[in-house]
């Protein structure tokens, strides 16, 4: 398998971040995240069918939000905190203490 592409820390870009939380799918991904060192796609679908997570995990990663990388056959998954927080202060704490 070759390599995920991640944008780095400085070409972070608000409005694709905020985009890619707005999807309710994505906002949980992320959420679960933000409370294990990684997971694999599987232990974040929620059941939901193998190409519609693609996609959603495609956006998080384009956004800068999750690092994905290959472990044999799996995908490991990874929220990508401190370049987050260094990118937009506060942003990501704003977004997990809230509640629906």
């Amino acid at each position: 398998m070759r390599p995920f592409k991640h944008p780095s820390a400085s070409d972070l870009v608000l409005e694709r971040v905020l985009y890619a939380l707005s999807d309710p799918v994505r906002l949980e991904i992320v959420r679960r995240l933000a409370n294990v060192a990684e997971a694999s796609c599987g232990e974040l679908d929620g059941g939901r069918p193998k190409s519609s997570m693609s996609h959603h995990f495609r956006v998080l990663r384009d956004a800068g939000l999750v690092c994905t990388q290959n472990a044999g056959t799996t995908h490991m998954n990874s929220l990508r905190r401190a370049d987050l927080d260094e990118r937009f202060p506060g942003l990501l704490t704003a977004i997990l203490t809230q509640r629906d």
